[in-house]
């Protein structure tokens, strides 16, 4: 079989290529309007070119040139999805709409053979059932079987519960393939367990010795106070409740918080969180204010959130601290994008390309029935 290649568009660091890249396939392009985002992606994918600059300017055309013609396919990407509706574009001021509307554009000119899309897990809440039904609609007129399911990352050997909505796309297929569990689960009547964040910190050096984007210094915490509140928080655990801020923080520690008037008496998300190295740890977000060492006073790096998102110790992240955090906690962590691609390339081995020549569209499916069962960990 002919090696796959692919499209990254709304690409970010290129978590996402990388994953595919694992997986065998090639890609041939990002695309993202973040210009310290596609720094990164272009140093890490060195094969790959890239294209810096706003999604309406991106010509099907230029898309050519930039693959230098080569048969494109997959298109991947996570574009943003939730103002689009039934009623075409949904609220016309929205400006996601327009981003929405762009991606479909370049699958329409392009017609890849698989399309896959990822997104928060609530486009798939009952609220937004004529987004998911709109979305659906779209890509069943321009040939494409689609199925959506809810996949939680430290299933795919990801040292985080990163819960994503994955959409696949095939024109060349009868059903769409997700990619099978392999961790925390059950495997050979056998248990796999998770991968932990001891694991994955127990080694952040690539292969020449070298550990990139680990300032240890930029970790510490700017106050005085918040390292002695730090100091006194045990691993795993965090200040959410009164309950925490009394067995934790002395007297002179306290948060000086009324619990009372809290929503629900609590923080809403919870503080000096300390991470727990025989777990897998929670969703990785865009700045590091969340997280904590699981015993030095510090928050993470950079390079330590990135391996808890599965990059290799040879991604390198470029721009400054915030713009790395950025990049690692908008992207599709690599394992995660590697089993994907592993279903696509299964997918391509069992295709019917007679259904592209056919030009039939698939039965459409109910978004009642595809929620019902999207929700898989």
């Amino acid at each position: 079989m002919a090696q796959l290649n692919f499209i990254d568009v709304f690409s970010g660091a290129g978590g996402f290529s990388c994953g595919l890249e694992m997986a065998g396939m090639r890609c041939l392009l990002g695309v993202d309007h973040d210009k310290y985002a596609i720094e990164t992606f272009a140093a890490n994918h060195k094969k790959a070119n890239t294209y810096c600059g706003p999604i309406e300017k991106l010509s099907s055309k230029e898309v050519k040139a930039l693959t230098g013609g080569k048969e494109i396919h997959a298109i991947v990407g996570g574009p943003p999805c939730q103002g689009f509706s039934t009623v075409g574009l949904g609220k016309p001021e929205d400006d996601r709409n327009s981003l929405f509307k762009h991606f479909v554009r370049l699958v329409k000119d392009i017609r890849p053979h698989f399309v896959v899309m990822e997104n928060v897990t609530g486009l798939l809440a009952k609220k937004n059932e004529n987004t998911l039904k709109a979305i659906f609609n779209c890509f069943h007129r321009l040939g494409y079987n689609l199925d959506a399911q809810v996949l939680s990352a430290h299933h795919y050997g990801v040292a985080e519960k990163r819960r994503r909505t994955i959409i696949i796309g095939t024109r060349v297929n009868h059903m769409v393939h997700f990619p099978k569990l392999t961790h925390d689960t059950i495997i050979a009547k056998t248990h796999r367990p998770a991968v932990t964040i001891g694991e994955v910190f127990s080694d952040l050096k690539d292969k020449s010795g070298n550990v990139h984007n680990h300032d240890l210094e930029a970790s510490l915490p700017k106050s005085k106070i918040d390292e002695r509140r730090l100091k006194r928080i045990p691993e795993g655990k965090s200040i959410r409740y009164k309950k925490d801020e009394d067995a934790y923080l002395t007297p002179s520690l306290k948060l000086g918080v009324d619990w009372e008037k809290l929503p629900e008496n609590r923080f809403r998300q919870a503080k000096y969180q300390r991470l727990d190295r025989k777990l897998p740890g929670p969703t990785i977000m865009t700045h590091r204010h969340n997280y904590f060492h699981p015993v030095e006073n510090r928050y993470l790096t950079a390079r330590e959130a990135a391996k808890i998102q599965s990059f290799p110790n040879e991604f390198v992240f470029h721009g400054p601290l915030s713009a790395q955090w950025r990049q690692i906690g908008n992207a599709v962590p690599p394992l995660l994008g590697k089993a994907i691609g592993q279903s696509l390339k299964k997918m391509m081995k069992n295709s019917d390309l007679s259904l592209i020549e056919k030009k039939k569209r698939p039965g459409k499916k109910h978004v009642e029935n595809i929620r019902g069962k999207a929700f898989v960990y």
